[in-house]
């Protein structure tokens, strides 16, 4: 019979992620994804929401991601990744073009039931409750290809041009799995101008959520290639530090994937 990682009460570090995957429509991923990155051979979303240690002190947060390609590499392309604490949103950004910010993420098990809720200015956009089904004895090795985007806008704020002209930044992981818990959940979205992922990326599949333990192995970042200027620029414009389309770092009033 096979058995989680045990640790001693209060331990942080062998938390599992909480991995949400769906599908929506292609169109919606493709609208997101800025030119030289195009959407991947399925139109999957991945939601991770964590509890993971970071500066020694424990970090809740959630990742939103879209299935993407980049010079023919699958990966996932990053849109927004909300945390609660303040020390790296920063340093994060400046690096690597990471697009954190701060916002609200419970998570928790209790028994045989998780329960998880991103909150952000406000809006509890997502909503997450499940119980543990089974183990997936099968569950092995994964390797993960991230493409971030790194770019800075000129400080004379002329239209098009940039002091750091836009660059996708690509991380590949390499993971083991400790052990993975098969959930039965429900996943519920709900509208907001600052995680508009209800709007944007609406479901169009079966849920599928698992609770994961990785090991992990290895991580590499790398100036992977230049975008073209003139056709990011309209990406330029975000919501906060996310990808989510925006204007000058607020809110757009109304929403559409049409």
């Amino acid at each position: 019979m096979s058995t989680g990682p045990q640790t001693p009460p209060g331990e942080i570090v062998n938390w599992p992620m909480l991995k949400i995957k769906y599908d929506t429509d292609p169109s919606a991923i493709a609208k997101l994804l800025p030119p030289g990155i195009e959407p991947g051979t399925k139109p999957t979303v991945t939601i991770t929401i964590y509890n993971f240690p970071i500066l020694n002190e424990p970090e809740f947060g959630y990742v939103i991601s879209v299935d993407a390609i980049c010079d023919g590499v699958e990966g996932e392309y990053q849109l927004c990744n909300g945390i609660d604490q303040e020390a790296p949103v920063q340093s994060c950004q400046e690096r690597w073009g990471q697009p954190k910010f701060i916002a609200e993420t419970q998570y928790y098990r209790m028994i045989d039931t998780v329960t998880a809720k991103c909150t952000h200015q406000g809006y509890t956009f997502l909503e997450f409750t499940g119980k543990v089904t089974g183990v997936d004895e099968d569950a092995g090795d994964v390797v993960t290809n991230d493409w971030w985007v790194k770019f800075s806008r000129s400080v004379d704020m002329m239209p098009g041009k940039y002091d750091l002209p836009p660059k996708v930044v690509h991380v590949r992981s390499e993971f083991g799995t400790a052990h993975q818990e098969i959930l039965d959940g429900e996943l519920t979205l709900r509208e907001s101008p600052w995680d508009p992922i209800a709007t944007l990326l609406p479901i169009k599949s079966e849920v599928k959520s698992v609770l994961w333990t990785p090991v992990f192995k290895d991580r590499q970042y790398a100036d992977y290639k230049q975008l073209d200027g003139e056709a990011f620029w309209p990406f330029t414009e975000t919501i906060s530090g996310s990808r989510w389309p925006g204007l000058c770092g607020t809110p757009i009033k109304k929403l559409s994937t049409q």
